[in-house]
């Protein structure tokens, strides 16, 4: 068994300009950190909202695992490839009823399997099953079959985060906050293990507002009206963390905060 096991989280990958993003940056992030298993968050990888099957293709040809959030059923074509794609995971407290699977293990070459679960937050979003309880029971279930499991918490609520961060240090690798698209700067390893990141941030057009065209957003903010918003294709820009983990334990041994941007218009 290797010493470490190395996880590569990007953050929300928006539309075709964040597509183009990782195939311009991530070639360096996986040389530099040569990580045991990529993943990123593909709720706004189609034209910024949802996902398509095609698209969720193309992303597989990058990453390992796709999380998601509330923006998952945008693209209502992509319903049966949720249910049919493992990889594409969604949040564990929506109802059973909806398809997909809210967890998966991943299995690297040298036999290490490493879990990747996602939640969704309830304040300022829709009042869902409650995550913390729901954590409970998804964990349990996955530490029988590892010690490494990474939570992706995507929530609008900070202190929602943070909370979910303390209630489960000890008992998960990391838990990393998706959702807001700006990356925050309050990485750590709680006292148990746990790294933790309230927002990975996002993946898109640098010189936007939360990865949208910033006269759309600027439009709606001016004007108050609804507007119709298309992914920003103004400069590049990539936010990531790269978590090492003991795999024998599952405790968290370091996490850094990566941005990588490039100015420009993106054709």
């Amino acid at each position: 068994m290797p010493d470490k096991f190395g996880v590569l989280f990007l953050g929300d990958v928006i539309g075709r300009t964040g597509r183009r993003a990782m195939d311009k940056f991530l070639p360096s992030l996986i040389k530099k950190y040569a990580p045991s298993m990529i993943v990123a968050n593909g709720e706004n990888a189609a034209g910024g909202s949802g996902i398509t099957e095609e698209i969720g293709k193309e992303l597989f040809l990058q990453v390992d695992v796709l999380t998601s959030g509330n923006h998952i059923w945008d693209k209502k074509e992509a319903l049966p490839y949720l249910g049919r794609e493992p990889r594409l995971i969604r949040p564990a407290n929506y109802p059973a009823v909806n398809p997909g699977h809210s967890s998966y293990v991943f299995q690297h070459g040298d036999g290490v399997k490493a879990a990747v679960l996602n939640l969704q937050g309830r304040v300022f979003m829709e009042p869902l099953d409650c995550p913390f309880r729901r954590a409970d029971e998804e964990v349990a279930a996955l530490a029988a079959e590892t010690p490494i499991i990474i939570v992706d918490i995507h929530a609008e609520a900070t202190s929602e985060k943070q909370a979910l961060g303390w209630y489960l240090d000890g008992r998960v690798s990391a838990v990393i906050g998706t959702h807001t698209h700006v990356p925050t700067a309050d990485e750590r390893i709680l006292p148990k293990g746990t790294a933790y990141i309230s927002d990975v941030g996002m993946v898109g057009g640098r010189n936007a507002v939360i990865g949208i065209s910033k006269e759309q957003a600027l439009q709606r903010f001016l004007t108050s009206r609804p507007q119709r918003f298309e992914p920003s294709r103004d400069g590049l820009f990539l936010s990531c963390v790269f978590v090492e983990i003991e795999p024998g334990t599952g405790k968290a041994l370091s996490i850094k905060r990566e941005v990588l941007a490039e100015d420009g218009h993106d054709e």
